[in-house]
């Protein structure tokens, strides 16, 4: 027993289980989406199927990234010490447990709309070739930002039986607040990632990071309140609008410096920013 006690450990590692940001940030953006879509609560069944899709796909990307960047991780202090990159889970391993994560997910899909289904296979195309982007793509934040906003379509298909215009521009605007955290992100492992020839927007970017991120922050927010101003309509959701500039103006204080402890402190809590987001749209749709 105690010998599979340790590695349930290890593959919790592997999927990041004690750090929940990351699989909030594609959980939020999915839930305001599917709130719009179904014009208020979407029921238990979609609910479910989005919640646990969300995390089940987040843990097999992880997995994935994992053996793939196993050889550069192993220079990057942040990264250093995770299971595959150390030896402690095999490349076989952490396939399989991303293999079974992703077959999960996918029977969950199963349960909704063709059109979700048919979404989910390019999420997954997409999911596999992101670690690949960081050697070729000058700013692979992009993939990544399409691969999390795949959601959005998601879940208008899963309600609707279709994708409108709408779950498109959202997308957009989310693929712009991925830019902004992962760009974030990409600033804490500048220094180690210049080493090893990595490419990633805070390289890029140099030192218009910043302005960029911001920007990126201001499009987010003005696309999703332009475009669900028909939607969610009330003083919660402005209210929620305005908490959400304020975070984004919190965000630059931490980022400001580029200190790695800074800019690693504003990406994980960008979740909260999301959160207040969905929370003006849920509650926007509760008390009509």
């Amino acid at each position: 027993m105690a010998a599979w006690r340790k590695r349930l450990a290890l593959y919790l590692d592997l999927i990041r289980w004690s750090r929940p940001a990351g699989w909030l940030l594609l959980l939020w953006p999915t839930l305001g989406a599917l709130w719009v879509a179904a014009g208020g609560f979407p029921g238990w069944h979609l609910l479910g199927v989005f919640v646990l899709g969300t995390f089940l796909m987040r843990s097999a990307g992880c997995c994935i990234n994992d053996v793939a960047d196993r050889e550069f991780d192993r220079h990057v202090k942040r990264t250093a010490l995770r299971p595959v990159t150390t030896g402690a889970v095999s490349v076989n391993e952490a396939l399989a447990v991303g293999a079974v994560l992703a077959a999960l997910a996918f029977a969950l899909v199963l349960t909704t709309h063709a059109i979700a289904i048919g979404i989910s296979f390019a999420a997954l195309a997409i999911t596999l070739a992101y670690p690949y982007a960081k050697r070729f793509v000058a700013m692979p934040q992009a993939v990544l930002g399409l691969a999390f906003g795949l959601g959005i379509p998601m879940a208008f298909a899963a309600v609707r039986g279709e994708v409108p215009p709408l779950a498109w521009l959202l997308l957009l605007g989310n693929l712009f607040w991925v830019l902004a955290y992962d760009t974030e992100y990409a600033m804490v492992d500048r220094d180690d990632d210049l080493k090893i020839g990595i490419k990633t927007s805070a390289i890029t970017l140099g030192q218009l990071d910043l302005p960029v991120i911001f920007l990126c922050y201001l499009l987010f927010i003005t696309i999703w309140a332009l475009a669900l101003m028909q939607h969610a309509q009330g003083a919660i959701f402005m209210v929620a609008i305005g908490l959400a500039c304020g975070q984004v103006l919190w965000h630059y204080t931490l980022i400001r410096g580029r200190q790695r402890d800074g800019c690693f402190k504003a990406f994980r809590l960008n979740h909260w920013l999301g959160l207040t987001l969905f929370a003006g749209i849920a509650a926007s749709y509760a008390t009509r």
